[in-house]
């Protein structure tokens, strides 16, 4: 293999090789990979409720794990802001109360919008294979304004809970920036002009942005305490959210 662990490096499935390292022997237990931007974990989450509400699955452990540091071009100043990261989740069939997945919505424009985020050789040629994340800022910055606002209206819309009522959001830590400006976006489609207080906590000046990772990463140190002036209590009203190569958008509704 000439580039050991290296983007093309995809068999046996990453999934199938934690189920090994885990000692999960349950041949019913079947792993797979989700290639889907830095949504995935997102939408590992909706793919497991699904299965769970079909029946097809009673347990389902949900992982968004991303080494980027292998696809970096040290030569690209833009690429200064991702970073390595993994978070997992248990999910579970639950019939005592009214926690879990109210609603979501998923989006995924591959027009022009596919090469927004792609592979790409280094900056400077030296290296021509496309085995280095490269990115359209200013248009990713754009997609993302225009469509995740609008997405996650249409989510909580469906749910039928109030704005009023939502205590937190768990935005796709991607770009502070743009991160603040899709929610202030979202609000205003409600017309909202000022923010909620602590509505939107934020760890990616300490993590940077490992996408798949950044939204179960961000949510255990909520919940451990780690990010001041953020709680949640049972019966609280949360939306999740990611944007990111595909183009895809995903947002869930969550009664925690």
């Amino acid at each position: 293999m000439k580039y050991p662990g290296a983007p093309r490096d995809m068999v046996p499935s990453l999934a199938a090789r934690i189920k090994h390292n885990l000692k999960i022997k349950n041949v019913n237990c079947i792993p797979y990979d989700i290639i889907f931007g830095c949504p995935g974990w997102l939408q590992g989450l909706i793919q497991a409720d699904m299965a769970i509400k079909s029946g097809a699955a009673k347990t389902c452990l949900v992982i968004g794990t991303e080494t980027l540091s292998r696809v970096l071009d040290s030569t690209d100043r833009d690429s200064m802001i991702f970073s390595d990261g993994a978070g997992a989740c248990i999910i579970q069939s639950n019939v005592s109360d009214d926690s879990g997945i109210i609603n979501k919505i998923i989006r995924s424009d591959t027009d022009i919008e596919l090469e927004y985020i792609y592979s790409f050789g280094t900056n400077q040629g030296d290296e021509t294979e496309p085995r280095y994340i490269k990115m359209k800022g200013r248009k990713v910055y754009e997609y993302a304004l225009k469509y995740v606002p609008q997405s996650m209206k249409e989510c909580l819309d469906h749910s039928g809970e109030s704005i009023d009522d939502l205590k937190m959001i768990f935005l796709h830590q991607a770009n502070e920036k743009m991160d603040e400006a899709i929610v202030k976006r979202f609000y205003e489609l409600y017309g909202r002009k000022e923010l909620p207080e602590n509505i939107m906590p934020m760890n990616i000046s300490e993590m940077g942005n490992n996408s798949v990772a950044t939204i179960p990463t961000l949510l255990h140190q909520v919940l451990n305490g780690e990010i001041s002036s953020y709680k949640l209590a049972p019966g609280d009203l949360v939306m999740f959210a990611s944007v990111g190569a595909g183009m895809n958008i995903n947002a869930i509704t969550y009664r925690w």
